[in-house]
């Protein structure tokens, strides 16, 4: 699929050019690494925006922030619960 720097995307059309994840394509949005206007509840995204994404320049910045999101979520996933102490009140 070619990428029209005038064309306008959905996030839908994003995630197929990009070949990522609806949360992945999310979390580039709320980050600020995609710019986007939000119409209603959805975004709008300009091709040009997605040419800029894909270019040498950002693509280490990308896996950054990527992999920082990864690890945050398996650092949760990864600490075992810990044992609560109940109380018990003897008579």
């Amino acid at each position: 699929m070619e990428i029209n720097e005038n064309e306008v995307y959905t996030t839908a059309e994003m995630q197929e050019i990009l070949k990522i994840s609806q949360s992945t394509a999310m979390r580039m949005l709320k980050t600020g690494l995609i710019r986007a206007a939000k119409v209603g509840k959805q975004y709008r995204i300009m091709g040009k925006e997605l040419l800029r994404l894909v270019s040498p320049q950002l693509e280490d910045k990308v896996g950054k922030i990527y992999n920082k999101g990864r690890k945050w979520v398996h650092e949760g996933i990864d600490e075992s619960p810990k044992p609560v102490a109940k109380h018990v009140k003897q008579s």
